[in-house]
């Protein structure tokens, strides 16, 4: 399994791509709504390790010192050569790249991954369904409806323990609760 660091989504954007989770669903295809596990919410992975040292946290709650960070949630795209991942790409801007570079400069290097979240390679993304096949692709299109894009604001960082299938939020110890925005719903 893995670990990582993810970014979560501001309300309305959250419910957006839940709409288009429950679309999906709806439709009989596959969707990460049918996911439903207590940590099961949108995110945008910034890196993912076999393993995080847990005491790179500090440097990483400053990292992510910056929240909220707008961008916006683009067009469909497919992961993969089949079953493919379909997924709402992340429009990239200047300061959403420097904060995944910074965060992966923390982590240091994992040839496991680092395929996917080396410089170049990243591709900032929501996933929405997995595991779908090709006959599945134009009717998952047909629901997502050509899908507008969505300006979002990411708000709150978490980690995400593949092993222990835990999640927590990373933030600062003065900080008693979670941010408002972003805070409810489940994680895939």
């Amino acid at each position: 399994m893995t670990q990582s660091v993810e970014l979560l989504l501001d309300d309305t954007a959250d419910a957006g791509v839940r709409s288009q989770w429950a679309a999906l669903a709806a439709a009989g295809l596959p969707s990460q709504a049918r996911h439903t596990g207590a940590s099961n919410r949108p995110h945008v992975t910034l890196a993912a390790r076999r393993w995080i040292d847990p005491a790179v946290e500090p440097a990483l709650v400053s990292a992510v010192g910056g929240l909220p960070l707008p961008v916006r949630l683009g067009s469909a795209a497919l992961f993969g050569s089949g079953p493919y991942v379909l997924v709402r790409l992340v429009v990239p801007t200047r300061a959403l790249l420097d904060l995944q570079a910074a965060v992966r400069d923390l982590l240091g290097p994992d040839r496991t991954t680092d395929t996917h979240f080396a410089p170049g390679a990243w591709t900032p993304h929501v996933t929405l369904a997995r595991r779908l096949a090709a006959e599945q692709v134009p009717a998952a299109l047909d629901v997502l409806g050509g899908g507008r894009d969505l300006d979002a604001r990411l708000v709150s960082c978490r980690r995400w323990d593949g092993d222990a299938r835990r999640e927590w939020r990373l933030r600062r110890p003065d900080q008693q609760h979670p941010p408002a925005e972003g805070s409810q719903g489940p994680r895939p």
